[in-house]
């Protein structure tokens, strides 16, 4: 038989289509464990975790911005909540709800509401200077979309140092044109000069009050139970953790906020055994009757919440579970 001088090429061809085929139909991973795959690396370089810095919806006519202001690390959470309780107890309930029993994390979240009339804020948060992973919320703002100066009205839930160390800056107000707002028990309770001798957790906390917020008294209204800090937004006394803590409710178009502060700190220990104490509550007893009372009135009236320390973007419901309740944070509920 007289031989085909094209064969080689056509084999050669046959080859090459044969292996296109493989490798379009065994696809990317077996191809590449192929001895005649070209090996290719494309490798970038970790950028560690990102939490987004501000969370905004509608409330009837008001606009809300839950802003981050940064968060700590902290260990625990026992015997930081529950430490009249045996550990191990506190341990399973935080193990039914799938949280870590050596850290958590303590998130820090002050609301912007713009009212459609004035831009208000609720707690200043801690400050440049206070912790390492905080005092972002100048640059939350920055991002919303709002500058300082933009703030008209800023209330205050109660003045621990988290909550009033970003009012001023090297003693210059932080929200140039904004007027205060205060509970009067809770002023009345800090501000006095003796207290700065006192021991050195109401030391500390005196300080940043006679930094913060005393010289602003001359532009602050002081607040009782139910009073109004501006249409749509009344007080609610929610006493303990400090003598004069304030929560606050929202409405507008008959749809309902409660900011709750530090009324409220742990999404979970706090919520579903409201009565075990808090390591910061001054009246510890106070305290859990004050959570009792918030979550009962959230639960009853299927309020939305949002909590100073709740996970970001620190907003969602409570609704009644065993003896107590349980958080419930907001799905998509808030972008339609």
């Amino acid at each position: 038989m007289p031989s085909n001088p094209n064969l080689p090429a056509r084999r050669a061809q046959s080859l090459i289509l044969n292996r296109r085929r493989a490798l379009g139909l065994m696809g990317g991973a077996a191809a590449l464990s192929l001895p005649f795959a070209p090996l290719v690396q494309a490798k970038a370089p970790l950028l560690g975790r990102q939490n987004t810095s501000f969370y905004r919806f509608m409330l009837g006519k008001f606009e809300v911005t839950i802003v981050r202001d940064g968060a700590a690390i902290l260990s625990g959470p026992y015997p930081t909540f529950g430490a009249d309780q045996f550990e191990e107890d506190v341990h399973e309930l935080l193990t039914a709800n799938h949280v870590p029993l050596k850290k958590f994390e303590l998130p820090y979240a002050p609301v912007v509401i713009n009212t459609g009339n004035e831009l208000v804020l609720f707690d200043s948060g801690n400050g440049s200077t206070r912790r390492p992973d905080s005092g972002h919320l100048v640059e939350g703002l920055k991002l919303a979309g709002y500058t300082p100066e933009q703030i008209d009205v800023v209330i205050i839930t109660h003045c621990h140092p988290d909550h009033i160390g970003g009012l001023t800056e090297s003693g210059t107000p932080v929200f140039p044109n904004a007027r205060y707002v205060c509970g009067e028990v809770e002023y009345d309770f800090w501000s006095p000069k003796e207290l700065l001798d006192a021991d050195a957790g109401l030391a500390r906390r005196a300080r940043s009050m006679q930094e913060n917020v005393v010289p602003l008294a001359e532009k602050m209204s002081f607040l009782k139970d139910e009073g109004e800090a501006l249409p749509g937004i009344r007080a609610i006394a929610s006493p303990g953790h400090t003598p004069g803590h304030l929560a606050y409710h929202v409405e507008s178009e008959g749809q309902r906020l409660m900011i709750w502060g530090d009324a409220i700190v742990h999404y979970v220990i706090s919520v579903q055994r409201p009565e075990w104490p808090l390591a910061a509550d001054m009246d510890k007893d106070v305290a859990g009757r004050s959570r009792r009372k918030l979550l009962e009135m959230a639960a009853a009236d299927k309020i939305a919440v949002t909590g100073y320390h709740l996970p970001f973007p620190a907003l969602g419901f409570v609704e009644p579970y065993e003896d107590a309740f349980r958080f419930v944070p907001a799905g998509y509920q808030f972008n339609l």
